[in-house]
Order: C-alpha cells, then sequence, then structure tokens
C-alpha cells in the first residue's frame, strides 16, 4: 500500500516537472510550491488595499474583494500555464489609486466610464502586441520620463497613505500633521513600525503581518469591527460585473486618462519582467527576455478581460521577486499563488473588516519603495532632468498623475527644441502632443 502511494506520488511529481521542467531549472517540487506560497504572502495585502480604494470610487467591497481573488488567480494560473514563468499577476498599485482618487473621487468621471477607459488601454495593449509595435512604443516614450512615473505614484500612493492614517490632514489648501493623541494616528504609526522593521529583517509576508497584527489590536480599542462571521460563500460579483462604460469612456478628452492607464500597464509590465527575470537568470546576453511577448499577452488579456467584471488595470507583480529568491523558477509557482488566492474567496467577511489605518503602512511603505527609481534619473542633463521633475512635481502637488505625465511629455518636447536638440524627440511625440495640449485647453 505505501509503495503504491509512493509510486502516485512519484507520478503526480514526474507529470508535474515534464509539463513545467522545473528539474531542468535546478528547482524541485516542494520548492516551486514553498516559492508559490512565499510570492502570494509577499503580494496577499492586494486583498486588502485594493477594495479599500474602491470602495472610495462607490464600488461593492464584497465584490471586489472576490473579483480580486478571482482574478488575480486566473491570472496567476494562464502565466504559470502559457509562459511556464514564476510571474504573478493582480492588480496595479498606482493604477488602481488614480482610478479611485483622480478620476472617481474627484468628480471627473464615474467608476463606471473610468472601467471603461481600463478596457480600452487594455485593447490598446493587445493591438500592439499583436502588431509587434511594444518596441516603438518603448523608443518613443522619453526614458527618464518613463522612470519619473513610477516615482510620481510612488509619491501619491505615499501621500494616500499618509491620509487614510491621519498623519496627513489635507484642507483649506494647507497640509496640517496629524494629532499624536490621536488613537488612529497611533495605531498608523505602530504599523509603519512594524512594516518597516519586517521589511528590515526580509520577513516574507511582512507587510500582511503588520496589517493583521494592527487590525488585531484595533479590536478591544472598537476601532475594528469584528464581522458576525469570518467565513462564508463568496459574494456575489454582479454589482460589478459588466457595469462599465466603454462608450463614454471613448470622449477626446479622456486620451490623457486612457494613456496613463496604458503607460502604468505597459512600463510596469515590462520593468517587473526584466527585472525578476535579470534575478532568476533567464535574461539573454543582450538583457532581453526570449519569448517576452508571451507574458506580455497574458497581460494585456488579464487586463482587458478583468474590466469586464469590475476589475482595474491587471499587471505583472513585482512582489513576484521574492518566489524567485525563495527558489521558484517556473510556471507551478504562479499556479501555486493563484491556488492561494482561489482559497481566500472564502474569507471575504476577513479581509473586509480590515480598517484604514491598517493598511496605511502599508500605502506609505509602497510609495517609499517606488522612489527609488529616482535615482537612475539623469540630473547632469538639464532637458532629461527638468521633464522627469516636472512629471513627479505635477503629480504630487496636483494629486493627478495624468497632469504629471502630461506636463512630463510636453516640457520634454519644449526643452529639447529649446535646446537645439530635436533629433532627440521621436516624431510620434509630436502627434501624442496635439491630444495633451487639447486636454489642457478644456480643463
Amino acid at each position: 500500500m505505501l509503495t503504491q502511494e509512493l509510486e502516485k506520488k512519484a507520478t503526480l511529481s514526474d507529470r508535474l516537472d515534464s509539463r513545467f521542467q522545473f528539474s531542468q531549472q535546478n528547482s524541485s517540487l516542494k520548492t516551486e510550491v514553498m516559492a508559490g506560497i512565499t510570492t502570494f504572502m509577499a503580494m496577499a495585502y492586494i486583498l486588502i488595499v485594493h477594495p479599500s480604494f474602491m470602495r472610495v470610487a462607490g464600488m461593492d467591497v464584497g465584490a471586489v474583494t472576490v473579483a480580486v481573488a478571482l482574478f488575480s488567480a486566473l491570472g496567476c494560473f494562464a502565466m504559470g500555464y502559457f509562459t511556464n514563468l514564476p510571474f504573478a499577476i493582480g492588480p496595479a498599485m498606482g493604477g488602481n489609486a488614480f482610478f479611485a482618487f483622480t478620476l472617481v473621487a474627484q468628480g471627473v468621471v464615474n467608476w463606471q466610464t473610468a472601467m471603461g477607459m481600463v478596457f480600452i488601454s487594455g485593447a490598446a495593449f493587445i493591438l500592439l502586441t499583436f502588431l509587434g509595435l511594444r518596441e516603438l512604443i518603448v523608443r518613443m516614450m522619453p526614458t527618464n520620463v518613463k522612470i519619473a512615473i513610477g516615482a510620481a505614484i510612488g509619491l501619491f500612493i505615499a501621500q494616500l497613505g499618509f491620509k487614510s492614517g491621519g498623519l496627513m490632514v489635507i484642507g483649506e489648501g494647507a497640509i496640517k500633521l496629524g494629532s499624536m493623541s490621536d488613537s488612529t494616528v497611533l495605531l498608523t504609526l505602530l504599523g509603519l513600525v512594524l512594516a518597516f522593521g519586517f521589511a528590515a529583517r526580509k520577513i516574507n509576508g511582512g507587510l500582511l503581518l503588520a496589517i493583521i497584527i494592527v487590525t488585531i489590536i484595533g479590536i478591544p480599542l472598537g476601532m475594528t469591527q469584528v464581522p458576525e462571521q469570518l467565513v462564508s460563500l463568496p459574494p456575489s460579483i454582479a454589482p460589478i460585473a459588466f457595469e462599465l462604460d466603454i462608450w463614454a469612456a471613448l470622449q477626446f478628452g479622456y486620451i490623457s486618462f486612457i494613456f496613463t492607464f496604458f503607460v502604468g500597464d505597459f512600463f510596469s509590465t515590462l520593468g517587473t519582467l526584466l527585472g525578476v527575470s535579470e534575478k532568476a537568470g533567464f535574461l539573454d546576453k543582450d538583457g532581453n527576455l526570449p519569448n517576452i511577448n508571451r507574458p506580455f499577452w497574458v497581460d494585456s488579456l488579464a487586463t482587458t478581460i478583468g474590466s469586464l467584471f469590475g476589475m482595474t488595470t491587471l499587471t505583472t507583480f513585482i512582489e513576484s521577486a521574492a518566489g524567485v529568491e525563495a527558489g521558484g523558477r517556473t510556471g507551478l509557482t504562479a499556479i501555486v499563488t493563484g491556488i492561494c488566492f482561489l482559497l481566500c474567496l472564502f474569507l471575504v467577511p476577513l479581509v473586509v473588516m480590515i480598517p484604514a489605518f491598517a493598511t496605511a503602512p502599508v500605502l506609505i511603505m509602497l510609495g517609499i519603495s517606488m522612489l527609488t527609481c529616482v535615482k537612475r534619473l539623469e540630473f547632469d542633463d538639464p532637458t532629461e532632468a527638468m521633464p522627469a521633475f516636472a512629471t513627479i512635481v505635477f503629480c504630487a502637488f496636483t494629486s493627478s498623475i495624468a497632469n504629471g505625465i502630461s506636463i512630463g511629455i510636453l516640457s520634454y518636447i519644449a526643452i529639447k527644441l529649446l535646446a537645439g536638440r530635436h533629433r532627440d524627440v521621436h516624431p510620434g511625440l509630436y502627434v501624442l502632443a496635439i491630444p495633451l495640449i487639447y486636454f489642457f485647453a478644456i480643463k
């Protein structure tokens, strides 16, 4: 009997190895499973943070939480099966903040129209991938503006964390420090200390652990509302599924917003793929990832299909590096991560109870991590530094990522022309400048 069970286990391992070839990557079934769990622990905070963003946009939190778990799982399955790479998929941080806080909360559009923009950006990504034009887009965008977008979004997310945790009070044109006697502020600070401490000790899942600890502490203080049941069947996603308004999103004045979603999806995926692949040893001698079109297809299709069911931009998560660090080298790692997300479908009440002050430290941490890209900017060249600076500053001080990117591109064109370096400007940018100028003209 024992022999038969061992043979069955061996057969399962052999079948998985035949499909994913982890032994050829000097990995094993156990390593791939542990790497998948590690990736999930590193990015599980998205189950809490993303629904809290969408609550601000007026979307049903329970339905959004289910959609996050379901489509993150499906994205991971697709990535693992079709690319055999250890990359996880989830809603893009930054894109969801732009969606909820800039577009919807500020009254620019309703969430249905904003979701239509996400669909259009995903469809554009599919088209460009099909036509093989991604290299053209990469060449066309100013490198330093692309780098600055990450820092701009980082500042934006950090600012959200300071506000939701009560550390920063913004009103009547003034920014004030939150009261240190406020319990919300104190718990936010505790969460921030825990998050930084866990990160310094390189504890996998440290962000999630900090959220859990602060949430539990808030229970006896009456600041965390415990639901009647912690485990339940997943609520329906009907309140958000197929509610997007594509036609309303097609207005000419919304081009810059759609472009913002597109840039975030495109370059976030590209940067993550190359960065994590380098860590895993997947890049060739020229620094390219073989068959990069496959993960691009998965990413773009995930965004487009996900938007139909109420999901903002889905992208390859940088936290995939945690699984790679744990030894994951094949698509089996991504599939295990997807299984973990599916299990979370039955824990929606537990996830929804997480208060804003518990997630605020995570936003601040994420913002800080995204600011590291600033060191790659070319500060010695004013024609490169100024557009990058404009991108970051106008994003942070106008609370609009679209403003930052648009002004960054326009200032890049202007300063290059004034410096007599028009050859540095890709011809496509002149075409792109037309809708951007129109966008500011009608504001």
